[in-house]
């Protein structure tokens, strides 16, 4: 395996096979870290054979969905093995992504003081500056809605456009903060649609588009498109945002089950965001279930005491019928307006 990966210049190697039986067809597939032989990932893809193109075309979004996150493990885990003084751009990108990823503010510092290094050895990399964008986004809506947070998410998820209209994962990671902090859902939508025709299995843009197009108040399309991308990506380190936009969503649907499943599912997929309480709070006091509503709520003010969700609100710009509903639920459990 080291002698092909050498040969071929990788430092991974996909590997598969093909099995069939009747009118089913088995693909197995491995990733392998060539230098060492050692598999990171592998999977296998059961299906009927009915319509062999449109079966290629699942497997192939299927296996794209689920390698991207085990390969990016596998870079990051590689980087953490370097010498700081041995990081260019990329690795400074790939040591951060952990912290961007976790939405915590202490660790969106740490990760931004790597990203601005990495600005520094390469001012046009469209993921540096898509990952300063996620970071002040979470610093301005976790951190007191301070306006320069604000103005900075912007103006980097711009260049982020800028210097990468190819990078599909750049341009999703701009939108979310063009939609969310720049209130332009227009514009981020045209984004994430140019992310997805770039690659169709981009988890991440129909994720974070579910969250856009949720706090903008469609319903049914936030579900649909939070539900494709968790298909793709089901361990996505960004799937409490897609069970975010499912909960809200559901909420503004009346379905006040299907809400509480889809916050329970947030929380558990990332217990320390303060924002997953929220829904979660809202969703369990719709559905009458009061006192854990209120430990929701709790937990909340634990995560963020500055929090206040008519500010919120403000900060992601809520559709109006949204911001009714879930204000209602979140006056009810005593966290303040």
């Amino acid at each position: 395996m080291s002698e092909a990966g050498r040969r071929l210049g990788v430092r991974y190697v996909l590997l598969g096979s093909i099995q069939r039986a009747v009118d089913r067809l088995r693909v197995s597939v491995q990733l392998v870290e060539a230098a060492t032989g050692t598999q990171l990932w592998a999977e296998w893809f059961d299906r009927r054979v009915d319509h062999i193109f449109a079966l290629q075309d699942e497997i192939a979004l299927s296996l794209l969905g689920a390698l991207v996150p085990g390969l990016q493990r596998a870079e990051i885990a590689r980087v953490h093995r370097k010498g700081p003084e041995s990081l260019d751009a990329y690795d400074l990108v790939l040591l951060s992504r952990r912290d961007v990823d976790s939405g915590m503010p202490d660790r969106v510092r740490r990760a931004l003081a790597a990203l601005e290094r990495a600005v520094l050895l390469e001012p046009s990399y469209a993921m540096a500056h898509a990952n300063m964008a996620m970071c002040h986004h979470c610093l301005f809506l976790r951190g007191g809605l301070k306006e320069e947070r604000r103005a900075a998410s912007i103006q980097h998820a711009r260049e982020a456009m800028h210097h990468g209209p190819d990078d599909a994962t750049a341009l999703a990671l701009a939108a979310f903060s063009i939609g969310v902090d720049g209130h332009d859902r227009g514009r981020a939508l045209a984004a994430f649609e140019t992310a997805l025709t770039l690659s169709p299995s981009c988890a991440i843009a129909l994720i974070l588009g579910s969250v856009v197009l949720g706090w903008g108040g469609e319903a049914a399309r936030a579900i649909e498109w939070s539900e494709r991308g968790l298909r793709l990506s089901p361990f996505d380190p960004w799937a409490f945002a897609g069970y975010d936009a499912q909960a809200m969503s559901h909420l503004l649907l009346g379905d006040f089950e299907e809400a509480s499943q889809a916050a329970y599912r947030s929380v558990q997929a990332n217990p320390s965001h303060s924002i997953t309480y929220v829904q979660l709070a809202a969703a369990l006091a719709k559905f009458g279930k009061m006192s854990e509503a209120r430990a929701a709520a709790a937990r909340v003010l634990e995560l963020q005491p500055g929090f206040r969700y008519g500010l919120q609100f403000t900060g992601v710009n809520c559709a109006p019928k949204l911001a009714q509903v879930l204000g209602e639920a979140l006056g009810c459990v005593g966290l303040p307006a």
